[in-house]
C-alpha cells in the first residue's frame, strides 16, 4: 500500500518516482550543435540623437516645460547588436523617453514627469517620474512604477536600473514572469508570480528577491505559494532556489525547507522527489524519500530508500539513458533482512537495453529476476507485478538487409515464480525473407534452428531445425480477391533425451495448401441522419494439410491458439513449431461495415463466421482430447460507434452442438466529453467466469470529479477489483484520493490508498494514482493535463 504524503523539507521536480520526466537526446548527438544565442550588450554610452519633439500632437518644442495638452519625447540612439543588425523589423538599441513634461540637459540627465514612459527594445518602464542618465545608461523611477518586457510585468513604488547591464533594484514589488513549459512534448504557459520586499536584477533573466513569495496560481490571492527569506530565479537555467522557505497551501504552512531548488517551468531537475507515507497490513508503516539526479538531458538516475516498519530498510534505484544509437533502464531493489519472513537479501532487478549498431544490425537485452518467488506478493502493491508467473531473461541480436531478408539470434530463459517451467532457448537462430517472384507471386521463407533445454532432468531436451518456404499468388480486383498459397513445413529433431527408445533423430515434412477468397459489395444508405456506405464482405478460406504422426515428437513450445476470428483464418490451430495439425477444412465468414461517406471513417462493424471440418482431428497436444465434431462454434462480433457519444464492442461464441453460449464479452462506453465517461462491461466463459465490470469518471460539480471501478465475479460471489476516488481541480493545483482493492488470489486481498497533491509547475506530493486510473477506467482523462490526452484520455 502506498500513498499518504509526508510533508517534509524537500521540494522536487513535478512528478513522482513512478512518473519520471522524459529523457531527451542532446542536439550534438543528432548531428546539430546545441547552441544558445544571447543578445549582445549594447554600448554603455550612446550619443543623444535628435531633440525634443511632441509625440501625440503636431508642432515642435525645445526641451523644457511642455504645454498642458502636449507630451514631450526624447530619443537616444544605441548601436544595434551584431546579431540583430540585419533585422528589418523595429530598430534596437534606441531609448525613447515620453512624458507630459521633460526637462534636463542633453547627454547628461533627463527628468520626465507625468505619465512618464521609457522604452528600450522590448522593455517598457512607466512611472509618475523617471530620471534617465544617458552617460551611465541608468534610470531611476518612482511612483506607480511598472516594468514590462514582453508579457513579463514587475511593479513597485521605486526602481533603479542600469539598462545595458540589466542590473538594479525594485522596491516592494509584485511580479509576473511568463514562460512556456514543454514537459512531455506538450507546450503550455507557466506564470510565476508573487511579491517581495525587494527584487535585485542581476543580469538578463536573473532575479534575486528578499522576503519573497512565488506561485503559479493567479497573482491575486494564490491558493499556494513558496514563502522564502531569499529567492533566486534563474530563467536561463529555468531553476529557482529558495532559502529559509515554507510552502503554504490554503494559508496553512505544509512544510519547511532550509534550502531547495525547484523548476520554474515544470522542467526536470535534480532534487528530492515527493516523499510518501503509508501503511499496509503486510508491511506496516512505509516511508519513501526518492532522490532524482538529472545527470544530463539524456541520462538520469533515481535513488529510492524505502523504510518498511515491519520488514526493514529497502534500498532501490533506477538508471536511464538515451542516445542516438541506444536506450535503456536499469532498476534494482534490495532488502538486507526481512523481519517478517526472516529471509536475508531479498532483492529484485531489471536491465532493459536496446541498441542500433548500424548497417542493419541491432540488439536488445531484457533481464529480470527476484530473490524469491514471494517477493512481488510481499513487497509490491501493483497488481501487474503480483500476478507475474515468469520473469523473462533474453538477449537478441538482429540483422535486416534492407531488401528482402533478415536474420536474428536469441538466447532466452525464464525465472518461474509459479506454475510449470517453460523451456529455455539456448540458442535460437532464425532466417527469413519475403520477395516477389515470377508471375506476380510472393515468396516467403521462414527458417529456424533452436536448442531447447530444461532445468528439470526428466524433461526431454534437444534441437529443432525448421524450414518453411511458401509461395502465394494474389489475384483479383478491388471487388474480389483470390489467393492460392502453397508451402511445405520441414522439421528435423535431434534429441538428447528422446520420448521413445532409439528415436534420437526425427524428421517431419508436411505440405500445406490454402485458398483464400473474398468479395466486397457496397451500397449507399443513410444511418443516423448521415450518408453512409454499407459493405457486405463474404469470405471463404480453405486449408488442406495432410496428417503426419507426431506422437514421438516432444512438445517444447506448442500450445493451442485461442479461438477467435484471427485463428479461424489461419493454417494451424497450434502455436509454436512442434505440432502441425492435419486439416481439411473450410472457414466461412461475412462482414458488414457502415462507413461514413464524407470522412471514410468506419462507424460500425459486424461479423459472423464458422469453420467446417471434412475430417477428424488426429494431431493433439499431451493432455488434450481430439476434436470430434465437424464444425466449430459460431463466432460473432459487433463493434463501433452506435451513437454520437456511445461505442460498443461485443463478441459472442456459440456452440451449435451443445446449444449453449461458450463465451460472451460486451463493453459499452458512454463518453459525452473530456473527463466524462461511463464504461459497462460483462464477461462470460462457460464454467470458468462470469464477471460484471463498471468504471466511470464524472464531474460532481464545484470542480470535483469522481472516479470508480467495480469488478465482481458473479460466479465466485466476490469482488475481484474495486476502486473509488475523488479529484479536485483548482487550476493551479489538483488533489486526488483513491482507494484501491484487488484480490491477488482466492484467499488474499490487497488494499492501497493513494493521496496526491499536485502544485502546478512546482511539485507533486504523495503517491500518484494516474497509472492505476488509466488502466482501470477506460477513457480516463487527466483533468489538469487535457492536452496530454487529446482523445478522452487515450495516449
Amino acid at each position: 500500500m502506498r500513498a499518504i504524503p509526508l510533508l517534509l523539507a524537500t521540494l522536487p521536480v513535478a512528478g513522482s518516482a513512478a512518473d519520471l520526466p522524459a529523457l531527451v537526446i542532446p542536439a550534438d548527438l543528432l548531428g546539430t550543435p546545441a547552441t544558445k544565442s544571447k543578445p549582445a550588450a549594447v554600448d554603455a554610452k550612446p550619443p543623444m540623437r535628435g531633440t525634443a519633439s511632441p509625440s501625440r500632437h503636431e508642432g515642435t518644442e525645445a526641451v523644457g516645460d511642455a504645454p498642458a495638452r502636449r507630451r514631450d519625447r526624447v530619443s537616444a540612439s544605441r548601436p544595434a547588436p551584431a546579431a540583430e543588425a540585419t533585422a528589418p523589423t523595429e530598430p534596437t538599441g534606441v531609448t525613447t523617453v515620453d512624458a507630459d513634461r521633460i526637462v534636463g540637459q542633453q547627454d547628461v540627465e533627463l527628468v520626465a514627469e507625468g505619465q512618464a514612459v521609457l522604452k528600450r527594445d522590448r522593455s517598457v518602464l512607466t512611472a509618475d517620474r523617471i530620471v534617465y542618465r544617458e552617460a551611465l545608461d541608468e534610470v531611476e523611477a518612482e511612483g506607480n512604477v511598472t516594468l514590462r518586457r514582453g508579457e513579463d510585468r514587475l511593479a513597485g513604488p521605486k526602481v533603479q536600473l542600469r539598462l545595458d547591464e540589466q542590473t538594479g533594484t525594485l522596491d516592494s514589488p509584485t511580479y509576473e514572469i511568463h514562460r512556456i513549459s514543454r514537459k512531455g512534448g506538450i507546450s503550455r504557459p507557466i506564470t510565476g508570480s508573487g511579491e517581495a520586499s525587494v527584487i535585485r536584477f542581476e543580469g538578463e533573466n536573473q532575479y534575486r528577491l528578499e522576503d519573497a513569495t512565488w506561485s503559479t496560481c493567479q497573482p491575486q490571492d494564490p491558493d499556494w505559494y513558496i514563502k522564502a527569506g531569499e529567492l533566486e530565479l534563474d530563467y536561463d537555467r529555468e531553476i529557482g532556489v529558495a532559502r529559509h522557505s515554507t510552502v503554504v497551501f490554503q494559508d496553512v504552512p505544509i512544510f519547511y525547507m532550509p534550502w531547495a531548488e525547484f523548476p520554474l517551468v515544470a522542467q526536470r531537475k535534480s532534487g528530492f522527489l515527493p516523499p510518501t507515507f503509508g501503511t499496509s497490513n503486510k508491511s506496516g508503516v512505509e516511508l519513501t524519500a526518492p532522490y532524482y539526479w538529472n545527470i544530463a538531458p539524456n541520462y538520469d538516475a533515481t535513488l529510492v530508500p524505502r523504510y518498511i516498519s515491519r520488514r526493514g530498510l529497502q534500498l532501490g534505484g533506477q538508471y536511464r539513458y538515451l542516445t542516438e544509437t541506444m536506450q535503456g533502464t536499469t532498476s534494482l531493489e534490495w532488502l538486507s533482512s526481512d523481519s517478517v519472513t526472516g529471509q536475508s537479501n531479498r532483492a529484485a532487478g531489471s536491465i532493459r537495453h536496446q541498441q542500433n549498431f548500424g548497417y542493419g544490425l541491432s540488439g536488445s537485452l531484457d533481464l529480470n529476476g527476484v530473490s524469491d518467488k514471494e517477493y512481488f506478493e510481499d513487497l509490491s502493491s501493483r497488481l501487474a507485478l503480483s500476478a507475474q508467473t515468469n520473469l523473462l531473461r533474453q538477449g537478441v541480436l538482429s540483422y535486416s538487409s534492407g531488401s528482402w531478408w533478415s536474420a536474428s539470434a536469441l538466447a532466452q530463459s525464464f525465472q518461474t515464480l509459479s506454475g510449470e517451467r517453460p523451456y529455455r532457448r539456448l540458442p535460437q537462430f532464425t532466417l527469413g525473407g519475403n520477395r516477389l517472384v515470377w508471375g506476380g507471386g510472393e515468396f516467403n521463407l521462414a527458417t529456424e534452428y533452436v536448442r531447447f533445454a530444461h532445468p528439470d532432468a526428466n524433461k526431454p531436451e534437444g534441437s529443432r531445425i525448421t524450414l518453411n518456404p511458401s509461395v502465394q499468388f494474389p489475384l483479383g480486383t478491388a471487388a474480389y480477391t483470390l489467393t492460392p498459397k502453397f508451402g511445405v513445413h520441414y522439421t528435423r529433431y535431434d534429441l538428447s533425451t528422446p520420448l521413445t527408445v532409439g528415436e534420437e533423430s526425427i524428421t517431419r515434412a508436411v505440405p500445406t495448401f490454402s485458398l483464400d477468397g473474398a468479395m466486397v459489395f457496397e451500397r449507399e444508405t443513410v444511418w443516423g441522419g448521415r450518408d453512409m456506405i454499407q459493405t457486405l464482405e463474404p469470405r471463404l478460406y480453405y486449408v488442406n494439410v495432410p496428417y503426419r504422426d507426431q506422437s514421438d515428437i516432444p512438445n517444447f513450445d506448442s500450445g493451442l491458439f485461442d479461438f477467435n476470428f484471427a485463428q479461424i483464418f489461419s493454417e494451424n490451430i497450434f502455436s509454436g513449431g512442434d505440432r502441425i495439425a492435419n486439416a481439411n477444412q473450410l472457414t466461412a465468414a461475412v462482414t458488414s461495415r457502415m462507413i461514413d461517406a464524407e470522412t471514410g471513417v468506419e462507424r460500425l462493424r459486424a461479423a459472423l463466421g464458422q469453420r467446417f471440418y471434412f475430417e477428424d482431428q488426429r494431431v493433439t497436444l499431451p493432455g488434450f482430447a481430439a476434436r470430434t465434431g465437424r464444425r466449430t462454434d459460431i463466432l460473432a462480433s459487433l463493434g463501433g460507434r452506435i451513437g454520437k457519444i456511445t461505442t460498443l464492442d461485443a463478441g459472442w461464441q456459440y456452440s451449435p452442438e451443445d446449444r449453449q453460449t461458450e463465451r460472451f464479452n460486451a463493453d459499452l462506453r458512454f463518453q459525452p466529453a473530456f473527463a466524462k465517461v461511463v464504461n459497462l462491461g460483462y464477461r462470460y466463459t462457460r464454467d470458468v467466469l462470469r464477471d460484471v465490470d463498471i468504471a466511470a469518471q464524472w464531474p460532481l460539480g464545484g470542480r470535483w470529479y469522481g472516479v470508480a471501478r467495480y469488478n465482481r465475479s458473479l460466479r465466485d460471489h466476490r469482488v475481484t477489483e474495486a476502486l473509488g476516488g475523488l479529484e479536485y481541480d483548482a487550476d493551479c493545483w489538483v488533489f486526488r484520493v483513491v482507494v484501491h482493492r484487488y484480490a491477488t488470489n482466492a484467499e488474499d486481498v490487497t488494499q492501497a490508498i493513494f493521496l496526491q497533491l499536485e502544485l502546478d509547475g512546482l511539485a507533486s506530493v504523495g503517491s500518484s494514482p494516474l497509472d492505476l486510473l488509466r488502466r482501470t477506467v477506460g477513457g480516463y482523462g487527466t483533468i489538469n493535463q487535457p492536452m496530454a490526452d487529446p482523445v478522452f484520455g487515450r495516449e
